[in-house]
Order: C-alpha cells, then structure tokens, then sequence
C-alpha cells in the first residue's frame, strides 16, 4: 500500500516494501543490469544490497584522486575491473 509521507512540508507517495518486495525487484530486474554511478557510502551499500539480492549490477567509479579509496575498495568487495567496475569519467563540460 502506497502510504503518503511528508519531506520538509512536500507530500510524496512512497511505495512501501510491502507493495515492492526483493522477490518482485528480482522478477522485475532479472534481465537487466543496474548501473550505480560512484561507490561511496550511498553507491556501496546500495550495490552490495542488490548484488546480495541477485541482481546483475555494474559500478562506475573514478580512480584517480580523491576517489582512488573508493575505486579500491570496490575492487576488494569482489568487483572486477572493467567488467563489473570500470573507471567512470566526468565529461568536460561544454562551451555554449
């Protein structure tokens, strides 16, 4: 059952895990690959999550910088690079 939830005085709809079970996520993704841009605290758990719960699941992580630890320890959780972890570049943006 959707449920109505107020975030700072904006009322949203929110579709709750009763309506939106993992066995129905699974179903629902089983032929598609879930793409998480950046593996910080967000992107981490989030794929970690859906991987557990059987959905196919790609990370895109700079590794150079300050994202170097990220793109680490998305490799020591068991991604493979350039096959479930490739180097994501933010693209220069365009003079107008």
């Amino acid at each position: 059952m959707m449920v109505k939830m107020d975030f700072g005085g904006v009322e949203e709809d929110v579709v709750t895990r009763t309506e939106f079970t993992v066995k129905k996520a699974q179903t629902v993704l089983k032929d598609e690959i879930v793409a998480t841009l950046g593996y910080g605290i967000q992107g981490r758990a989030q794929s970690l999550n859906m991987r557990d719960n059987g959905i196919k699941v790609i990370i895109g992580q700079e590794k150079t910088g300050f994202h170097t630890p990220y793109y680490e320890l998305a490799l020591k959780d068991g991604w493979i690079p350039e096959k479930t972890c490739s180097q994501w570049k933010r693209q220069p943006k365009k003079e107008q």
